[in-house]
């Protein structure tokens, strides 16, 4: 099993909202040695439903997300997201060009296009470590 080998740990819960097992399970692996706990959510209305739990949104240090995913697109589920728990950052991932538009005026979001491992753990890492995301675009 991959142990992350990056600048700090992170503490707290990354809940992965991901529709495509494959991908969900190799990114959930990449993130497991930095985090105590990377929990999976099928789609956006699973993970709503899961900050729902206050035992559950407590812990919650990071929401990483797809900008296109099945049901709702991702900025409507950031935005919804948002709105229920205003602090926690949100790490969108995505292959779209210029996806960041869709996210100007949230804060807390940072639009990723980066497929690279080390470059996600390490931008992982700064934003579960800072406490906080920031609107911004990251490649």
């Amino acid at each position: 099993m991959f142990k992350f080998a990056g600048p700090r740990e992170t503490s707290g819960t990354i809940l992965l909202v991901d529709d495509n097992p494959l991908r969900a399970s190799m990114r959930t692996q990449l993130l497991e040695g930095g985090a105590p706990v990377v929990v999976r959510a099928l789609d956006a209305a699973e993970a709503l439903c899961m900050v729902e739990s206050q035992g559950f949104a407590g812990g919650l240090a990071l929401v990483i997300t797809g900008h296109v995913m099945t049901g709702i697109s991702g900025p409507e589920f950031v935005a919804e997201f948002r709105s229920r728990m205003p602090r926690v950052p949100v790490l969108v991932l995505s292959a779209v060009p210029d996806a960041e538009k869709a996210y100007e005026g949230i804060p807390s979001v940072v639009v990723s296009q980066s497929n690279s491992p080390d470059e996600l753990r390490n931008l992982v890492s700064r934003m579960v470590g800072s406490g906080e995301g920031q609107t911004a675009r990251s490649a």
